[in-house]
């Protein structure tokens, strides 16, 4: 498959998203009242609503670290094409 650098620069961009936003929501949901059977926060056990989050913001990382790389594996990988193809 061949990927255009308009498009790797979008997946290397995704990925840097994801590292941006999701760390912040998983500080939102830490200090969710919700989150902790006693309501106070960081007093476990902790409850579904904070091990369900945690699932999803570690699943949503993954996934965003995989696109990010591609990205980059895409980016370079258009640039070596571009380079055999000038000399």
């Amino acid at each position: 498959m061949v990927l255009s650098r308009r498009w790797a620069l979008f997946l290397a961009g995704v990925g840097v998203w994801t590292w941006v936003i999701w760390p912040r929501f998983a500080v939102a949901i830490w200090n969710d009242p919700r989150s902790w059977s006693s309501g106070e926060v960081g007093e476990f056990p902790a409850t579904g609503f904070l091990w369900v989050h945690a699932l999803l913001i570690a699943a949503s990382l993954a996934i965003g670290t995989t696109v990010g790389v591609l990205g980059v594996r895409g980016w370079r990988a258009a640039g070596r094409r571009t380079d055999r193809s000038a000399t």
